[in-house]
């Protein structure tokens, strides 16, 4: 589906409930609120879904946009989620009523009745951007603020290589409307709890290093989330940390989630590996440069697991 039969579709519907995935990121949290606004802009009913997973560190985009218990849809729209698999338990009862998703991963499943994706887009907020300019949107500030907050953060503040020139125009466009751009990046980018500051300790202590020093492991295990007391938000975004060890091409990130189950984050220069064809192994995705998925057994044959895959494709 092109961006403006997107468009087109969503000036049809009405009624709309947003599905976010589960784990959220800046991106889909940005996505679903801009979204819903957008929509009421349109003098459509919107809500987001809440999503259960989310931590209080994205609180305040939510404000306004979550849909009450006594909502039911007549049209639903998922943004940034790639898989069914990725939707929260709450969006489950959804998962088949899907009318439109919105997406910029490549590994898309095409799972809803129509699907709008374009993996050059840094962002989803880039591709939202594009869709609300064909549906005569307003940017708002708020809005701005939202689809800003969505590119920041998978981009990492604009440093990671899926960031464009097209991605620097589109975000001094949002920040053209005046929205607080200082705060946003402060937020996310410019302050850590100390817990955060002594997890990172702690997964530098513990790395090991791989392939001459060029790929590392971090572990993110059930232990030291214990040992430290530390909460989803502490460990937002924690799998583009360790990559920033110079020398380092490609980093992996550990996290156990459950005794057996680990997810495993994959950072890139997404040129000389690609994430997302290491992750198709273990039935995860996501993009050249970062993708993700999920493994049974301890960390450390989670490791020894991914580290075979990442071996399988260098060998081409």
């Amino acid at each position: 589906m092109t961006d403006r039969e997107a468009a087109a579709l969503l000036e049809r519907l009405d009624e709309i409930l947003i599905l976010t995935h589960r784990r959220p990121d800046g991106d889909t949290i940005g996505c679903g609120a801009a979204l819903c606004l957008a929509l009421r802009q349109k003098g459509k009913t919107a809500w987001v879904l809440p999503n259960e997973d989310a931590h209080g560190l994205f609180a305040p985009y939510f404000e306004g946009v979550l849909a009450p218990a006594d909502f039911t849809p007549r049209a639903v729209v998922a943004v940034d989620t790639a898989s069914q698999g990725m939707l929260p338990g709450s969006a489950k009862v959804w998962q088949d009523q899907i009318d439109l998703c919105i997406d910029h991963h490549g590994s898309n499943e095409h799972y809803a009745k129509g699907t709008c994706v374009d993996p050059a887009c840094a962002a989803c907020g880039e591709l939202l951007w594009r869709i609300f300019r064909l549906m005569n949107v307003e940017i708002t500030p708020q809005i701005a603020m939202l689809l800003y907050m969505a590119i920041a953060t998978d981009t990492g503040c604009f440093v990671y290589s899926n960031t464009t020139p097209e991605t620097h125009r589109i975000a001094a466009s949002l920040m053209e409307t005046g929205f607080d751009a200082q705060w946003v990046n402060k937020r996310h980018f410019r302050q850590k709890s100390l817990k955060r500051m002594r997890i990172e300790s702690r997964l530098v202590a513990e790395m090991e290093l791989e392939q001459e020093g060029t790929l590392v492991f971090a572990y993110v295990t059930l232990a030291l989330i214990d040992d430290i007391g530390a909460s989803e938000q502490d460990l937002e975004d924690i799998s583009s940390f360790i990559g920033l060890l110079e020398g380092v091409d490609n980093a992996v990130t550990v996290r156990e989630l459950k005794p057996g189950e680990c997810k495993l984050s994959l950072r890139t220069d997404g040129k000389t590996l690609n994430a997302s064809d290491v992750c198709a192994h273990f039935g995860g995705g996501g993009h050249a440069a970062a993708a993700g998925c999920t493994i049974q057994g301890t960390p450390k044959e989670a490791k020894e697991a991914m580290l075979r895959a990442i071996e399988e494709v260098q060998r081409g």
